[in-house]
């Protein structure tokens, strides 16, 4: 599927989609270049999943907990990540198999870590404030 947007007032509806689309799905990683908006598209899906809390990239924390209606998301950031231990040493394989959603940006770093199902969302930049958004269901 892909989703194309040409201004930020558009992720909600984006994120409606992607949920949609992927209805099933609990784990989510994130690719893109530094800027690609990742973070941002994360906090209009946790806002179209009902969460009221404030999200914000754990770049430095490696992972953020947030409340929504129906139970727990967590989101990471792999960015400063050096190898797959530091994301076992906080229990990224617990998280994976809670059953909650996961946000997972820099997944490449843990490339080893991945679940056997997924869905792939890859954002590009696409003008000042275009994203062209792919979501691959593995």
């Amino acid at each position: 599927m892909e989703i194309r947007i040409s201004h930020e007032d558009e992720l909600p509806s984006a994120a409606a989609r992607l949920l949609t689309h992927a209805s099933n799905e609990r784990i989510f990683l994130f690719e893109g270049e530094m800027g690609a908006g990742k973070t941002t598209f994360i906090k209009s899906i946790c806002q179209q999943l009902g969460s009221e809390e404030s999200v914000s990239s754990p770049t430095y924390s490696l992972v953020n907990e947030y409340d929504y209606p129906a139970g727990k998301i967590y989101h990471f950031d792999f960015f400063r990540i050096n190898n797959d231990n530091e994301a076992l040493d906080i229990g990224f394989e617990e998280y994976l198999a809670s059953g909650h959603y996961c946000f997972i940006e820099w997944p490449e770093k843990v490339r080893r870590l991945w679940p056997l199902h997924y869905a792939k969302v890859r954002l590009k930049t696409e003008g000042n404030e275009g994203r062209i958004i792919n979501v691959q269901l593995v």
